[in-house]
């Protein structure tokens, strides 16, 4: 076994909390016997591993030799994940870990119940991955995982796994942001695409719109001043006494529902504004069941099933047409002939409808992408196709990355 660094920053980084350290030293022990060659000798200088011009890393493929193979993994908030992508498309293997049964009767994501969850499933996801996609250490390129932006005590455990095994495999580590990875989902299946383009990332946590000229280059128009969409989405089931996670099950009642039944309001902004605000609705569903002075009795159980699905649809409705009109604006005002759409709420189909019908009838045209329904949730699939990226571009991390809530 080679020694550990002596650099006191670079201890303190790798230093792991002992469940982390004790899941990983099981996959430690399985490949002691072919770090010998591909780890470092104890004395090799540390700085060497934060410029990948400086790296002895395993030599980079030729794109005429074979496919480069990067292992993605995400832990950002409540799914342990890890997958096996080649060139940036074709994935090769994708295991996800879900914590919502950990999670449902808390009506949300507890941060110490996911980190743990995620320290007892980061070995075992990451093993199968590999397992599935018949590779091993030689045949891969890197390794990526989200570090940013996210839950910090879930992200540390990704990210600590990703370094661990960067250092002992001696391959590059590839840092990816976990919003840009969602719409890297949209783009997965496509060689080329009209740009710029505008992209929208509607999830649980964030709501933001992009302008897109490439995977690398992002520049943010807009972003939610306070909950995102998804956060109203589980917010709102939760006032409604509906199960977690929300958003499914509000889309689900919402379908015998009348979106008209009832005017909540499209918080826009102000004119020209791209930023998103859904506190407000979420207060008038609130306030709609339990009255203005929230002084009333809740009413909600002595609803019947048919108005509270007239309160889901009616919900639903306000949310996506506040989304609808501004990625509309949005791409009007970057002169953008594509939509590029990812993140968790992406998977509504009430949404990707009218998503694709406005689409359609923008003059001229607009094209949609949208993400496939299995890669809308974390997933580390969008991690590694988003990786290759910048592999290619040799935007390599050192190993003393660290993650971060904010991106």
């Amino acid at each position: 076994m080679p020694a550990w660094p002596a650099c006191p920053r670079l201890r303190r980084s790798l230093r792991l909390e002992f469940r982390v350290y004790a899941a990983l030293n099981r996959l430690k022990a399985e490949l002691q016997t072919t770090q010998q060659q591909s780890c470092p000798p104890p004395f090799t200088p540390w700085h060497m591993f934060d410029r990948p011009d400086g790296c002895d890393y395993d030599r980079p493929k030729t794109m005429e030799q074979k496919s480069i193979n990067i292992l993605g993994i995400e832990t950002s908030c409540d799914e342990t994940a890890a997958a096996v992508v080649a060139d940036g498309r074709e994935v090769r293997s994708s295991v996800v870990a879900s914590q919502t049964k950990l999670h449902e009767k808390y009506g949300g994501v507890v941060p110490e119940i996911a980190s743990r969850a995620h320290t007892e499933k980061i070995y075992p996801v990451i093993a199968e991955a590999l397992e599935r996609a018949g590779v091993g250490r030689k045949d891969l390129d890197a390794v990526a995982v989200a570090n940013q932006p996210g839950l910090t005590i879930a992200l540390v455990v990704g990210v600590t796994a990703a370094k661990t095994l960067s250092f002992m495999w001696h391959k590059p580590l590839v840092a990816i942001n976990h919003l840009h990875a969602h719409l890297q989902s949209a783009m997965l299946n496509e060689e080329s695409l009209e740009l710029p383009a505008v992209a929208l990332i509607v999830s649980g946590g964030h709501t933001c719109l992009y302008e897109a000229k490439s995977p690398l280059e992002l520049r943010l128009l807009g972003t939610t001043i306070d909950d995102a969409a998804g956060e109203a989405f589980d917010k709102v089931a939760t006032i409604l006494k509906l199960p977690y996670p929300g958003g499914p099950n509000i889309e689900r009642l919402g379908k015998k529902g009348d979106p008209k039944a009832i005017d909540f309001p499209r918080s826009m902004l102000g004119r020209g504004s791209l930023d998103f605000s859904f506190s407000g609705l979420k207060t008038a569903v609130l306030y709609h069941c339990r009255g203005q002075d929230m002084q009333g009795q809740d009413q909600v159980d002595s609803m019947n099933e048919q108005q509270i699905a007239d309160i889901a649809a009616s919900f639903q409705a306000a949310v996506i047409d506040v989304l609808i009109k501004k990625t509309k604006r949005a791409a009007e005002r970057i002169g953008a002939r594509t939509i590029l759409m990812g993140g968790g709420v992406a998977a509504n189909g009430t949404l990707r409808e009218a998503m694709q019908k406005m689409a359609d009838r923008s003059k001229p045209p607009r094209r949609l992408l949208v993400a496939p329904k299995q890669y809308c949730t974390d997933n580390a699939v969008m991690v590694a196709s988003l990786a290759y990226h910048k592999y290619k571009a040799g935007l390599f991390a050192p190993l003393t990355l660290e993650p971060s809530s904010t991106g």
